[in-house]
């Protein structure tokens, strides 16, 4: 979070021309939905009449009551301590997506008979992968970025054109690539491995930007400091630069792993048993697509949130060592 501000001032939510913009904005926006022949205008029958028919009037009305209720939240939540105001938000936009999906009028028996399935099952090979992924990941950007900061021009030019060639490809291209190009030359690789590597070089590629900048964000005299105490190479990248550098690596590591994670999906298509494999497949021996698909949705979503709470916790770890 940002420092906390010493200026005190009214928050925004208190102030009634800011509350009547967003009340006025509200009320267009809503209006112009045309809701009437949703659930708002059942509830609002006895003031609209039949909502089918109400036309204009019926959307005006229906906008204005959506819009009051809008804005009355946001000044009531506006009162509320800070922690309170986000379990409350976030539980009103969970409600919000949860409604969203009811009405598609899902089959919640065929979800309850195969999500087990899918967490048993998909979610594994879907962390397996991505954790390996990641794994290799790392240790090719820890190389790529040593040799991009080389004075080495066979080490730095390899780096660079990897680094090029990798992050302009589409991962799905890079996986067909792999999976299909290499039986060309007589090394045929099954579809777990051929995943995993094209998820490490894909990533590989875009980590060793992130290990170049953390490494240069390390001050110069601490390099010169540690090579005439005599500290071999490794030695000084392990205990001196490494260390200072992580606390900058982290953050958007964890992003990389975090979308990883979710581009893992994209190995389904060569037979990969992963999470949105088993979501398609399923879906479609069934005709349930849309059960299978939002069941996959949420589930890497929970997925998502249990991996930014644990980056969270590394990073604070690293700030603490840091300070």
């Amino acid at each position: 979070m940002l420092f906390a501000d010493t200026v005190v001032a009214d928050p925004a939510v208190h102030k009634p021309k800011v509350m009547a913009i967003i009340f006025i904005i509200g009320f267009v926006i809503f209006s112009l939905m045309g809701l009437n022949d949703t659930i708002f205008g059942e509830f609002l029958r006895p003031a609209i009449g039949e909502p089918t028919e109400s036309g204009l009037l019926g959307n005006l009305a229906i906008g204005m009551v959506i819009s009051m209720i809008f804005t009355a939240n946001i000044i009531l939540i506006g009162f509320l301590p800070f922690r309170l105001q986000v379990l409350i938000v976030w539980f009103e936009l969970l409600l919000l997506f949860l409604t969203f999906f009811y009405s598609f009028g899902l089959d919640f028996a065929f979800i309850r008979s195969k999500v087990w399935f899918m967490i048993s099952q998909g979610v594994f090979t879907t962390l397996y992968i991505s954790a390996i992924s990641i794994t290799l990941a790392s240790i090719v950007a820890i190389f790529g970025a040593v040799a991009k900061l080389s004075s080495n021009g066979f080490a730095y030019a390899i780096a660079s054109f990897y680094t090029s060639f990798f992050r302009g490809l589409p991962l799905l291209m890079q996986v067909y690539l792999i999976y299909l190009g290499l039986p060309q030359l007589g090394y045929v690789i099954d579809a777990v491995p051929a995943g995993i590597l094209a998820l490490t070089l894909c990533y590989g590629a875009y980590m060793t930007e992130i290990f170049r900048a953390g490494i240069q964000s390390i001050n110069k005299g601490q390099w010169e400091a540690s090579r005439s105490m005599g500290f071999k190479f490794g030695l000084t990248m392990r205990r001196i630069i490494l260390p200072q550098a992580m606390p900058l690596i982290i953050p958007p590591t964890g992003n990389q792993f975090i979308a990883m994670l979710k581009d893992s999906s994209l190995v389904s298509v060569i037979g990969v048993w992963e999470l949105m494999f088993l979501a398609r497949t399923l879906g479609n021996k069934d005709f349930k697509h849309m059960e299978m698909l939002i069941t996959a949705a949420l589930i890497y979503w929970c997925l998502t949130m249990v991996l930014e709470v644990i980056q969270s916790r590394i990073e604070r770890h690293y700030r603490t060592i840091s300070h």
